[in-house]
């Protein structure tokens, strides 16, 4: 389903370019077809879970959100290791200094912040919140980070050939090597707090924060080896099932 939405939307870009941009203007990470097309993970859950549990199960599921304990190691990776990555790769590019501010005014950056909160998050409703706890019911954390990965990096393929979209100015293959590599780091993140949507959803805000420099593709390395350091960290957890966080709809809200 997100994909069959999300590539049907980019296949209509494709076939009715001036038609699509004369109705609702030209492609940008802010269209609303984009919006959609990003909104289809989270919207092909919601159409499952209220298909298996009803309003109730939805009730259930969005409980997830208010899962929010971490240790402290995770807090600081998540409000200090992921701009320090960015960092790193900035300053591999060679554009971290001079520090140039994005941004006119403290409203506009507030603003940029808060649409950046609303658009990719959105995904880990269907990633994190359905897609996650199932693949671990059959296989270890790592694989199913693993394969999730994989899939998470395809299923952006679509917007590396529409100009407009932030992915146009890209190259596919360090961005696909870095979505694997972010699920990896976020899973043993989801398994500590018990299946939490709300922490997967602020890891990916921090990986979208428009504050943060251009590092394209160089940041790549550093969550390719952040990966790495996580999966050692937490080798004892992500080789078994064992406490793997597998519940989707909770029996209690």
């Amino acid at each position: 389903m997100a994909f069959g939405l999300a590539w049907g939307i980019f296949a209509l870009f494709a076939a009715y370019p001036e038609a699509l941009e004369r109705m609702f203007g030209p492609p940008s990470g802010s269209h609303p077809l984009f919006i959609l097309a990003v909104y289809s993970p989270a919207i092909a859950t919601f159409a499952i879970v209220l298909v298996v549990g009803g309003v109730g199960g939805l009730g259930r599921y969005l409980s997830r959100l208010l899962l929010w304990r971490c240790s402290l190691g995770w807090a600081a990776f998540l409000i200090l290791g992921i701009p320090l990555i960015y960092a790193f790769g900035s300053a591999v590019k060679g554009n971290l200094f001079p520090v140039s501010v994005p941004f006119d005014s403290l409203g506009a950056a507030l603003g940029a912040m808060l649409f950046m909160l609303f658009l990719g998050p959105m995904e880990e409703f269907g990633w994190r919140g359905l897609m996650l706890p199932l693949l671990q019911r059959r296989m270890a954390p790592i694989w199913a980070g693993l394969v999730l990965g994989i899939i998470w990096g395809v299923w952006h393929l679509p917007a590396f050939f529409l100009s407009g979209t932030p992915q146009s100015a890209w190259s596919f293959t360090p961005f696909f090597i870095g979505s694997v590599s972010v699920s990896i780091i976020v899973t043993p993140l989801f398994n500590a707090s018990r299946g939490s949507i709300l922490l997967p959803a602020l890891y990916h805000f921090q990986l979208n924060n428009p504050l943060w420099p251009d590092a394209q593709p160089y940041d790549t390395l550093f969550f390719a080896a952040a990966a790495l350091g996580v999966v050692w960290i937490h080798r004892r957890t992500m080789f078994t099932r064992e406490g793997a966080a597998t519940e989707v709809i909770p029996l209690n809200g």
